[in-house]
C-alpha cells in the first residue's frame, strides 16, 4: 500500500515538472514565427506605399511581432492580428488581392483592410481558400474599398465571424447572395453604410431574408433602402441597434413593423423624409428602445415633427436619448417631451426653434443629464423650472438670444460642461452663481456681457476647471478690466482662452505657473503690456501660445525655447523689438512662429535657414533689412520643413536669393513691398508645391522664366514692377491657377492663346501693360473668370461678343481657404463629456495667415477686395485701349457683373438697351467714346447702379430722371451736346418727343445714314468726272468756263469789305 502511494506521488511529480518545463517552454518565446515573418514580408509591398511599414525588415530572426500593424498570441507568438488600414495611396488605381498570401497565418483572428483599393480577388485566388484556414477569424474590415456583391459568396464559409465591415463599397442594388451571408450564424455586427444598396430580397424575389439570429448590430445608413425593408429584417429577434438614417424611407412608417425587434435599444432613422409613425394599441417591438436619432428629418409641413415624437410616447418607456439635430421643430415639443421621463439626453440643435423657453414639459425631466438647444433663435431670461434639472452634467444653450442672469441654473450643481456662449447674458465677472458647482470642469460663455464688480469682491470658487473660454465677451464701461480673480484659484488648467477682452496688466505668466498641465493660452486682442517674463522653469506641456495683438514691449526671451512642447507661438502686433532668438527658430517641436507687425530687425537669412523643423513662418511688417544673396549660405542645412514664408513689408533689397529653389515644400512665399531687383531666378521652377506667390511692389525686371509652371499655383502677384517681354509660357501648365495679377508691368505683345488651358482661372489682372492686338475669344472659355481687367493697354479691334456667355460666378476659391489646426488639446478624453462638440469649435482655428485679396477700380476709384466681398465680387475693365466697334448686345447677359467699364475706347454706336438686365451692376463707364443716340429708358430698372458714366460721346436726347438716374451728377453726361434735362440746365421742348426705339431700328437709322454717305460721295465724284471730262473734250466750254470764273474772281476783289466771301460768289453766280 504504502509503495502504491509513493509510485503515484512519483508520478505526480514527474508530470508537474514535465509541465513545468513544458509551460517555460512556450515562455521563452519571445519571437514571431519565421514564417509568418516571411509571409508578412510578401505582403509589405503591396501596402506600403506610405513608407508606413519601415520597421517591417528583413533581418533573419526580426521580431514581427513588434513591428507595426501586427498583433501577436503572447503564448504562441502566433500572429494573430493584421491591419493594414489606409497604407495604399488612394491616387493609385484599384487592383485585385491575391488571398493566398494570407494562408500562412492560420490562427489569425483580427484583418483590417481598410481604404486599400481593392476592387475584388485574382482569380481562383480569393477568400473562399481561406475559409479552411481560417477556422479563428472573428473580425473582418473590408471597408472603403472598391467590392462589388460578387464578393460577397467568397466570405459566406467564414463561420467563425463576428464582425464584418462592408461600409463604402460598391454593393448595389438588390441582394443577389443573402444566402451566402445568413451562413455566418454567429455575426453579431454588420456594416454596409454608404453603398448602393436597396433591398435584401433577391432578384428572384423568392421570399428569403436575413437569418442571422445572433446580429446585434446593423448599419444600412446612406443606402437606397425604403420602407419595405423592415420586412426583410423581422427575423433579426436579438438586434440591438439598427442604423437606417439616409435612405428613402418616407411616407409613414407602420410600427406593426417593428414588432420583431423586441431587444432593439438604438435605432437612427436619420436624413429620411417621414410623415409619421402609425401607433397600434399592441405594438410588441422597441419596448427596450434608449436611443433614438431622427436628425434631419425631412417632414411635410402640414405634419409637425413633434407629432413624430409623441406617436412613441406611450410606448418608449426606457427612451434615454432623443437626438433631432438639424430637424425644423417648433417651440411647443419642449412642452410635449416631458413624457419621457426617463430621458438622459436630448439634443435638438440647429432646429430653427424660436421664442421663449416655456415652464413646463422639459423642465420635468429630472433624470436629464445632457441638453443641448444650440444654435436656434430662443430668446428671453432663463426660466427658474432649470433648477428642476438637478441630474443636468452637460447644457449647451449657445448661439441663441438669451438674456438676463444666470440665477435659475444656481442649483445645477452637478454640471461638468457649460456653455453660454453668443448670447446676451449679464454675466458677473467673477461668475458667483456657478461658484458652487463643484465638478464643473468646461465653461464657455465667449460673447456675452461681463458685468464689473466692487475690487474688494472676491470669492473662492468650488471648481477646478480644466478648459475655459471667455472671448469677446463685453463691458459696460468698454474699459479695460483685470482679469477674473476666480482664475487665480485655478490650477488644472488645460486650455485658456481670453482673447479680445481688452484685460489689462502685466502678460499673466502666472497662468503657466499655476497650472503645470496647460496646452492652450489665448490671450489676444487685450492690452496686456510689459516684457515677455518667463519662469525659470518654463511649463512643459504648453503646446499653444497666442499673445498677438496686446502692447508687449522688450525683446523676445530666448528660453521660449525651453518649453519642450511648443509648436505654436504668435506674437504679431505688438511693439516687441531685437532680433529673432536663434534657439527658438531651431525648436524642432515648432511648427509655427508668427512675429508679423513688430519692430523687429536684422538679418533675416539665418533666420529662415535655421529653421529646420518650422512649418510656417511669418516675419511681414518688421524692419528687417539688408540683402537676401549677401550670405554664406554654405555653413547652413536648407529647412526641407518650411511651406509659408511671409517676409513681406520689410526693407530687404538686393536680388531674389536663388536658394529658395532648394526648398521643396514651400507652398507660400511672400515678398511684397520691399526693394528686391533682378531678375525672377530660374531656380523657382523647382518650386512644385507653390501654391501662392506674391513679388508685387518691388524692382524685379527680366521675363518671367517659361519653366515655371507649378502644377498646384493658385495664386499670383507680380505688379507694380518693371517685369517685361512677352507673356511667354509661363503658367500654362498650372492648371489650378485662380488669380493671375500682373498690373503695372511692361508685358508686350498679346494674350497668348494657350490661355484657355488655365480652366481654373478666375481673376485676371493685366492693368497698365504695354499688351497689344486683339482681345482673345479664348477668353470666352474661362467658365470660372469673373473678375477681368485689360485696362490701360492697346488692345485694339471689337469687343469680342462672346463675352457675354460668362457667367461670372460667385467662386470661393478666389480667396484663399485658410488651414485649420487640429485640437492640440490632447486630454479631450479624459473630460469624458457626452457630447464633445462645443469643445471642437473653440479649438480649432487657422494657422495659415496669409490672405488673398485683388485690387480692381470701380465707381471711379481702386479698391481692395478680400475674403467674402472677393467671392462675390464680378466686374470688367476694357477701358484706355483702342477698342473699337459696337458694343455688343450679348454683353446684356452678364446678369452677375457688379462693374463694367467701356471708357476711353473708340467704339461707336449705341448703348445696348439689354443693360437693362444687368441687375446686379453697380458701376456702369462709358464714357470718352464715339456712342451716338439716346440713353435707353430701360436702364432706370438698373437700382443697383450706384456710378453711371456717359461722358464725352455723341449722345443725344433727353437725359432719364427716374430711380437711380435721379442720383447722377452733371459730370456724368457733359461732353454730350445734345443731350438734354434739367441736370444739365438745357430744355428738351425744342426737340419734340423722345420715344424710345429698339435698337434693331436704331441699327437701321444708322445704315441708312451710311448708305447716303456712301450714295452721294459716289455721285459727287461721278459728277466731278463728267465735268473734267466735257472740259476736256471741248474746247469752246472749256473757255467759256474759264471766263467765268475769271470775272467771278475779279468781282470778288472789289467787293464791300465786310460781306461773307461764300455769300457774295454764290450770290453773283446765280
Amino acid at each position: 500500500m504504502m509503495d502504491s502511494k509513493w509510485l503515484w506521488f512519483m508520478r505526480m511529480a514527474v508530470m508537474s515538472v514535465l509541465l513545468l518545463l513544458e509551460g517555460c517552454r512556450w515562455c521563452t518565446i519571445d519571437a514571431c514565427v519565421e514564417h509568418e515573418r516571411v509571409a508578412l514580408l510578401q505582403l509589405k509591398p503591396f501596402f506600403n506605399h506610405y513608407n508606413e511599414f519601415d520597421s517591417w525588415n528583413e533581418v533573419k530572426g526580426s521580431d514581427c511581432c513588434k513591428w507595426k500593424g501586427i498583433e501577436c498570441n503572447t503564448t504562441t507568438g502566433r500572429l494573430i492580428g493584421l491591419s493594414l488600414d489606409s497604407m495604399r495611396s488612394g491616387y493609385l488605381d484599384y487592383w485585385y488581392l491575391n488571398a493566398s498570401l494570407f494562408l500562412p497565418f492560420k490562427e489569425l483572428k483580427r484583418l483590417y483592410l481598410t481604404g486599400s483599393g481593392i476592387a475584388g480577388c485574382v482569380e481562383n485566388e480569393g477568400f473562399e481558400k481561406l475559409s479552411s484556414t481560417f477556422r479563428n477569424l472573428q473580425f473582418l474590415d473590408l471597408s472603403q474599398n472598391h467590392l462589388n456583391d460578387s464578393f460577397i459568396l467568397s466570405l459566406s464559409q467564414f463561420s467563425s465571424l463576428q464582425y464584418l465591415n462592408l461600409a463604402y463599397n460598391l454593393l448595389e442594388g438588390k441582394w443577389p447572395h443573402i444566402q451566402g451571408l445568413n451562413n455566418l450564424k454567429i455575426l453579431k455586427t454588420l456594416d454596409l453604410r454608404w453603398n448602393q444598396m436597396e433591398s435584401f430580397q433577391s432578384f428572384q424575389d423568392d421570399g428569403k431574408k436575413l437569418e442571422l439570429t445572433h446580429l446585434e448590430e446593423l448599419n444600412l445608413e446612406a443606402n437606397l433602402f425604403n420602407n419595405s425593408v423592415f420586412a426583410t429584417l423581422d427575423k433579426l429577434s436579438n438586434l440591438k441597434s439598427l442604423s437606417i438614417g439616409f435612405n428613402q424611407l418616407n411616407g409613414l412608417i407602420d410600427m406593426k413593423d417593428m414588432d420583431a425587434f423586441t431587444n432593439l435599444q438604438k435605432l437612427d432613422m436619420s436624413g429620411n423624409q417621414l410623415r409619421g409613425f402609425v401607433v397600434h394599441k399592441e405594438n410588441k417591438g422597441l419596448k427596450k428602445l434608449k436611443v433614438l436619432r431622427l436628425q434631419s428629418i425631412v417632414t411635410d409641413d402640414s405634419i409637425p415633427l413633434e407629432n413624430l415624437v409623441e406617436a412613441f410616447s406611450s410606448e418608449l418607456s426606457n427612451l434615454e436619448e432623443i437626438n433631432l439635430d438639424y430637424s425644423r421643430l417648433n417651440i411647443n415639443i419642449l412642452q410635449s417631451i416631458g413624457v419621457f421621463t426617463s430621458l438622459q439626453t436630448l439634443s435638438l440643435y440647429r432646429c430653427a426653434l424660436i421664442g421663449s423657453l416655456p415652464d413646463h414639459g422639459w423642465c420635468d425631466l429630472r433624470n436629464l443629464q445632457v441638453l443641448d438647444v444650440s444654435w436656434n433663435a430662443l430668446e428671453g431670461m432663463l426660466p427658474h423650472c432649470f433648477s428642476n434639472l438637478t441630474s443636468l452634467r452637460e447644457l449647451d444653450i449657445s448661439n441663441n438670444r438669451f438674456s438676463g442672469n444666470l440665477t435659475p441654473l444656481a442649483s445645477l450643481t452637478s454640471l461638468r460642461a457649460i456653455s453660454l456662449s453668443s448670447n446676451h447674458f449679464q454675466i458677473p465677472i467673477s461668475f458667483v452663481p456657478l461658484a458652487n458647482f463643484p465638478n464643473l470642469e468646461v465653461l464657455l460663455a465667449d460673447e456675452n456681457k461681463l458685468e464689473m464688480e466692487p475690487s474688494f469682491h472676491t470669492l473662492v470658487p468650488k471648481f477646478q476647471l480644466k478648459f475655459i473660454s471667455l472671448s469677446k465677451c463685453r463691458t459696460s464701461q468698454q474699459l479695460s478690466l483685470e482679469l477674473p480673480t476666480f482664475l487665480y484659484y485655478q490650477n488644472d488648467l488645460r486650455f485658456v482662452d481670453l482673447s479680445q477682452n481688452n484685460f489689462s496688466g502685466t502678460v499673466p505668466f502666472w497662468l503657466l505657473e499655476n497650472n503645470t498641465k496647460l496646452e492652450d493660452l489665448i490671450l489676444k486682442g487685450n492690452s496686456f503690456t510689459g516684457p515677455l517674463t518667463l519662469l525659470s522653469t518654463p511649463n512643459s506641456n504648453v503646446s499653444s501660445i497666442d499673445m498677438s495683438d496686446n502692447k508687449i514691449q522688450g525683446n523676445i526671451p530666448p528660453c521660449l525655447s525651453a518649453m519642450k512642447n511648443l509648436s505654436m507661438l504668435d506674437l504679431s502686433n505688438n511693439q516687441l523689438a531685437g532680433k529673432v532668438p536663434q534657439e527658438l527658430v531651431r525648436k524642432s517641436s515648432l511648427f509655427l512662429l508668427r512675429l508679423s507687425n513688430n519692430n523687429l530687425n536684422g538679418n533675416v537669412v539665418p533666420v529662415i535657414l535655421n529653421a529646420n523643423g518650422l512649418q510656417k513662418l511669418y516675419l511681414d511688417g518688421n524692419n528687417f533689412s539688408g540683402e537676401m544673396t549677401n550670405f554664406d549660405v554654405s555653413t547652413f542645412q536648407f529647412p526641407t520643413s518650411l511651406t509659408d514664408i511671409d517676409l513681406s513689408n520689410n526693407s530687404l533689397h538686393g536680388k531674389l536669393p536663388r536658394w529658395i529653389g532648394n526648398m521643396s515644400l514651400l507652398e507660400r512665399l511672400d515678398l511684397s513691398n520691399n526693394g528686391v531687383e533682378g531678375s525672377i531666378p530660374v531656380e523657382f521652377c523647382n518650386l512644385n508645391n507653390f501654391k501662392f506667390l506674391d513679388l508685387s511692389e518691388n524692382n524685379l525686371s527680366g521675363s518671367i522664366p517659361s519653366c515655371f509652371n507649378p502644377p498646384n499655383l493658385e495664386h499670383v502677384h507680380l505688379h507694380n514692377n518693371r517685369l517685361g517681354g512677352p507673356l511667354s509660357l509661363a503658367f500654362n501648365k498650372s492648371t489650378s491657377l485662380v488669380t493671375l495679377d500682373l498690373r503695372g508691368n511692361n508685358f508686350t505683345g498679346g494674350i497668348s492663346k494657350w490661355i484657355d488651358t488655365l480652366s481654373s482661372l478666375s481673376v485676371l489682372l493685366l492693368k497698365a501693360n504695354h499688351l497689344q492686338g486683339r482681345i482673345p475669344v479664348q477668353l470666352c472659355t474661362l467658365y470660372s473668370l469673373s473678375i477681368i481687367d485689360l485696362s490701360q493697354n492697346r488692345f485694339s479691334g471689337p469687343i469680342p461678343s462672346c463675352l457675354g456667355n460668362l457667367t461670372l460666378p460667385m467662386n470661393k476659391d478666389k480667396t484663399m481657404t485658410p488651414d485649420l489646426m487640429s485640437p492640440t488639446f490632447s486630454e479631450l478624453d479624459e473630460l469624458k463629456l457626452l457630447k464633445t462638440g462645443m469643445l471642437f469649435e473653440h479649438m480649432m482655428h487657422s494657422y495659415s495667415y496669409m490672405k488673398e485679396s485683388v485690387e480692381f477700380t470701380t465707381k471711379s476709384g481702386s479698391y481692395s477686395y478680400g475674403g467674402d466681398i472677393l467671392e462675390y465680387m464680378s466686374g470688367i475693365d476694357l477701358s484706355c485701349n483702342e477698342l473699337t466697334g459696337q458694343i455688343p448686345l450679348e454683353l446684356g447677359n452678364l446678369r452677375e457683373i457688379h462693374s463694367l467699364n467701356l471708357s476711353r475706347n473708340k467704339l461707336v454706336g449705341v448703348i445696348p438697351s439689354s443693360f437693362s438686365k444687368l441687375k446686379q451692376i453697380e458701376s456702369l463707364d462709358l464714357s470718352y467714346n464715339n456712342l451716338s443716340g439716346e440713353i435707353p429708358n430701360q436702364l432706370v430698372e438698373l437700382n443697383s447702379l450706384g456710378v453711371f458714366s456717359v461722358a464725352h460721346n455723341n449722345l443725344s436726347g433727353s437725359i432719364p430722371e427716374q430711380n437711380q438716374f435721379g442720383t447722377f451728377i452733371e459730370s456724368s453726361y457733359e461732353g454730350n451736346p445734345f443731350l438734354c434735362g434739367p441736370i444739365l440746365h438745357i430744355s428738351c421742348s425744342k426737340t419734340g418727343s423722345t420715344s424710345t426705339i429698339s435698337d434693331d431700328e436704331r441699327e437701321d437709322s444708322f445704315l441708312d445714314t451710311y448708305v447716303f454717305c456712301v450714295s452721294f460721295l459716289a455721285s459727287y465724284v461721278v459728277m466731278l468726272l463728267t465735268i473734267v471730262v466735257i472740259l476736256y473734250i471741248n474746247p469752246y466750254w472749256r473757255g467759256v468756263w474759264f471766263s467765268f470764273v475769271g470775272k467771278c474772281i475779279a468781282t470778288c476783289r472789289y467787293s464791300t469789305v465786310g460781306n461773307l466771301l461764300g455769300y457774295y460768289i454764290f450770290g453773283r453766280c446765280a
